[in-house]
């Protein structure tokens, strides 16, 4: 990682990016970006308790165009801005909505230079818009590279001390595997879609989600199902003992908004 020369409260680093606040972030990343975007909202349903478990704050233009359109323009960069930016933006969003669940934002782990120096934007926009940081999950993709093992460590135990949840997001599609559960201990997995897929008519899937959840019981660690899009999908999951779901079967993302989920 590059070497920080701290200056006061200030983190300057070898490229020129310096450490942003909460109230500056948005103004700089405009500069910073050349691009504007928003988020749209997913909810995270538990059906033992009925209710919404968490919305997750989903990358999308201004106007709410896809999420591709966004992070194509992501770049070595502008990494760094944009992953500070998207952090503030969902909270600020997510406060201004009302959000009563937990919030999920994804993050890109090659962005945070430092992970003491990098979530201080963060928790400040907490304190500003009044969002309880207990209930902030961060969300690392499975499927991302990652070409530092240790870094990635040494964020989820920042996060764990600070007491912000994390997440493994498309868990069985990528690189680590079974490595990624013992070494970064996380809050919760997010089945990858793809094995979700299908699954009502699949018994190989069946039997990795199911030896799935048994090792996440016995190690603590919640269970997600995401991408559930069928009746016949969601109960199938459903006897294999998973309680948490998200897909387009409950509520597809709502631009801007929190959409009110189908409880079946």
């Amino acid at each position: 990682m590059p070497q920080v020369t701290e200056l006061n409260d200030l983190q300057v680093f070898p490229d020129g990016v310096r450490q942003v606040t909460c109230r500056d972030c948005l103004a700089e990343a405009s500069d910073r970006l050349g691009f504007a975007f928003s988020m749209a909202f997913q909810p995270i349903v538990d059906i033992d308790r009925g209710e919404v478990y968490a919305y997750e704050a989903l990358v999308r233009g201004p106007n709410g165009e896809s999420a591709g359109s966004v992070l194509s323009q992501v770049n070595d960069q502008n990494r760094y801005y944009f992953d500070q930016a998207a952090r503030v933006t969902a909270i600020r969003l997510a406060a201004e909505l009302g959000i009563e669940a937990n919030l999920s934002i994804n993050f890109m782990p090659n962005a945070v230079y430092k992970p003491q120096a990098c979530i201080r934007a963060t928790m400040e926009a907490a304190s500003i818009y009044g969002f309880d940081p207990r209930r902030l999950i961060f969300e690392v993709t499975e499927a991302e590279r990652i070409t530092d093992r240790g870094h990635l460590r040494s964020i989820f135990d920042e996060y764990r001390e600070r007491g912000l949840l994390r997440a493994i997001d498309d868990y069985g599609e990528g690189f680590a595997g079974l490595n990624h559960l013992i070494e970064l201990e996380p809050d919760l997995v997010k089945i990858d879609l793809n094995l979700v897929r299908g699954v009502d008519d699949h018994q190989s899937k069946q039997a990795v989600i199911r030896s799935t959840a048994m090792m996440c019981e016995e190690m603590g660690i919640e269970l997600i199902a995401e991408g559930v899009e069928t009746r016949e999908e969601y109960e199938t999951l459903r006897s294999l003992g998973l309680n948490r779901f998200q897909g387009y079967w409950f509520a597809k993302p709502g631009f801007e908004t929190l959409p009110i989920p189908e409880m079946p």
